[in-house]
């Protein structure tokens, strides 16, 4: 085993992926996705995920060190996919500085 091997740590520790598989089955989550998207949620990367983070603290294989990273990959990527629901500005308004009239409704 290179050195390289031994001083790599998985993205998250193994007991974070296990809280998010506990996360993704609970009862709550299971009616916000359904309700949602009108399905259960896959739970099963999170579940893989413990399952190689496990592996990696014990016999710190290299395919398992890739399965990780790729799963990590691919879930920032699914992340970046979604466009920001506002725009965000460059420059503050021209009249941030100006107080506002406390006695008239803003909607107005």
């Amino acid at each position: 085993m290179d050195k390289s091997q031994t001083l790599w740590r998985p993205p998250r520790g193994c007991d974070d992926y296990l809280s998010e598989f506990r996360h993704c089955k609970s009862l709550l989550n299971c009616f916000h996705h359904y309700y949602t998207y009108g399905t259960t949620p896959s739970c099963k990367q999170w579940k893989e995920d413990y399952k190689n983070c496990k592996d990696w603290e014990n016999h710190r294989s290299s395919e398992v060190k890739e399965a990780l990273q790729r799963s990590e990959r691919n879930r920032v990527a699914e992340q970046r996919k979604f466009a920001p629901v506002w725009k965000l500005r460059q420059d503050p308004p021209r009249d941030w500085h100006i107080p506002l009239n406390q006695e008239k409704p803003q909607d107005t």
